[in-house]
């Protein structure tokens, strides 16, 4: 069977193409000289979250920055060492970004265990600060914690329990109407981060590819539910008539922003 690339590679809804290097130098730029007891205009959206795939066992942290055209950024870790710093040049200071939007390299535990991702990563207020092209201070604090939604149970296709990873063979050979479901998440994660915690989900995102002979993608996002029912959802037809063979992958987002994926395949009967 042919090996599928990870869901996402190319999409551009998870993915903005905005250069961005993680740093290790210590210290903070000093880059204003305003007075420190002014009141702080914060950036509109400041998020920095982690994201765990439970399939293929990887970790990544994340980051989502929005706000007036600035012309630098900087991110500061709870023990005051800076972890990544920005400043644009030439044409672009001119004109200032606006949005900002990195993933990290997620390698696997093999090569990254999680224990060791946290550690690089404490938790606690990570301090988001920069300048607008304007002169003016920005500052925001996104609280980050190690707590990550467990992965979803349960998970079937038409009624037939999905495979455990793509290179199941054969794939699970599945009917119409094509109904994916899955049982809430309440917990946390059982193996890595914080364990028996209650989590607060706020939604779950739902994503299909059809990869031969060329990528399509639909996505959705769903409500969290009560947190007993099973979580349901039926792939329009007009999706399904465009392939044999599919694969999705489902994510939980809890209120921190932590999300935790699951993948699988399938093919219609």
């Amino acid at each position: 069977m042919r090996t599928h690339k990870r869901l996402g590679d190319g999409f551009p809804i998870l993915k903005i193409g905005v250069a961005a290097a993680l740093l290790g130098t210590s210290g903070s730029a000093a880059w204003a000289n305003g007075d420190e007891d002014e009141e702080e205009i914060p950036f509109d959206e400041a998020e920095i979250f982690f994201e765990l795939n439970n399939t293929d066992g990887d970790l990544g942290i994340h980051a989502l920055i929005d706000g007036d055209a600035w012309k630098k950024l900087e991110i500061e870790a709870p023990d005051e060492r800076e972890m990544l710093q920005i400043r644009v040049k030439s044409r672009l200071r001119r004109q200032g970004l606006t949005e900002l939007f990195f993933e990290s390299a997620e390698p696997s535990f093999d090569e990254l265990a999680p224990e060791q991702f946290f550690r690089r990563f404490p938790e606690g207020e990570y301090e988001i600060s920069g300048i607008t092209i304007e002169g003016e201070e920005r500052e925001s604090d996104a609280e980050v914690t190690h707590v990550m939604p467990a992965p979803p149970q349960n998970i079937t296709v038409s009624g037939v329990p999905a495979a455990e990873d793509c290179d199941a063979d054969p794939l699970p050979s599945v009917g119409r109407p094509v109904i994916i479901s899955w049982d809430p998440v309440i917990h946390s994660h059982p193996e890595l981060g914080k364990s028996g915690v209650t989590v607060d989900v706020v939604r779950y995102q739902l994503v299909l590819e059809r990869e031969e002979p060329e990528l399509l993608i639909f996505s959705v996002e769903l409500p969290p539910g009560d947190g007993v029912t099973p979580i349901s959802f039926q792939v329009p037809e007009d999706f399904v008539a465009l392939g044999d063979e599919f694969k999705f992958e489902v994510l939980v987002r809890e209120a921190s922003y932590n999300q935790t994926a699951v993948e699988s395949c399938f093919e219609l009967e």
